[in-house]
């Protein structure tokens, strides 16, 4: 799972730098470019209807204007602060993916677990229940395993052990979500932190030039307010899987909670307690 991270981080940061180094490039084209294009318009009646079959085409163009907007007011907000926050983004998602793929590997049926575990101490006793929870993947299996592996030791040592073990799988799941929480507080602040700052940058402008012109003032403004717009975008991103996960978690707890109890009836039912 920290390959995994590691690589969806990894691979975040290129992108981020790829689509910043394609901005700058497409924005060094000459003016002169735009005089000739500008020169060779087609006249009005030479001009051609087209085709229904290029809505692909549109849509793709839509997409393309969509992410050079996107990578335009990327820079228009400063490399600094946007490169933070697409930094909590990247970082955040990586986390949250690790965890969906950890809790979906974790979840199991667990009827069909109990029901194996009963026909295994039927048929050969506590060592074949316990080979089967060996062979089933998840936290519910491991606790089986816990509690079968004490049934010598009495029913309520084998309760306290489903307990205690059940506490340290909980732990395992709940594993960098504090992180996620992190990144979720951290990026508007980061927003806000770039706002305030362009803000300080627009009233420079304003003091230098001697005079409160709305164009200084509105594109100070304008270019201020998009670190808090991105900021935001991102937090609310995370907190979406934040709470996903905290759900699937909720969900697997009240599994392991109720094939506890389940277990526990199940050897006091098969006169396992000493």
């Amino acid at each position: 799972m920290k390959k995994l991270f590691a690589l969806i981080a990894v691979f975040g940061m290129l992108f981020m730098g790829a689509s910043i180094f394609a901005q700058d490039e497409t924005t060094e084209a000459p003016a002169a470019e735009d005089a000739t294009q500008v020169a060779e318009e087609v006249p009005v009646q030479e001009v051609i209807t087209v085709p229904a079959e290029t809505t692909d085409a549109e849509e793709e163009g839509g997409i393309a204007v969509l992410h050079t907007t996107l990578k335009t007011k990327f820079i228009e907000g400063g490399a600094g602060f946007m490169g933070a926050v697409l930094l909590t983004l990247i970082f955040g998602l990586a986390l949250a993916f690790e965890r969906v793929i950890y809790l979906n590997l974790a979840s199991t049926n667990t009827d069909k677990l109990l029901g194996d575990v009963e026909d295994a101490l039927a048929d050969g006793g506590v060592e074949a229940a316990k080979e089967v929870c060996r062979n089933t993947r998840g936290p519910v299996a491991s606790i089986f395993f816990q509690g079968l592996d004490r049934v010598e030791e009495g029913i309520d040592v084998v309760e306290k052990s489903v307990v205690s073990y059940g506490s340290v799988q909980m732990g395992l799941m709940e594993k960098n979500l504090s992180w996620i929480s992190l990144f979720i507080a951290i990026a508007p602040m980061l927003g806000f932190m770039g706002t305030v700052i362009g803000m300080i940058d627009a009233f420079d402008q304003i003091q230098q030039q001697g005079d409160m012109s709305p164009t200084v003032v509105a594109g100070g403004i304008k270019i201020a307010l998009i670190t808090t717009v991105t900021g935001l975008m991102v937090a609310i991103i995370l907190q979406v899987f934040y709470n996903y996960l905290i759900a699937q978690i909720d969900g697997i707890v009240n599994k392991m909670e109720d094939a506890s109890i389940s277990l526990v009836d199940m050897l006091v039912k098969n006169n396992l307690k000493k």
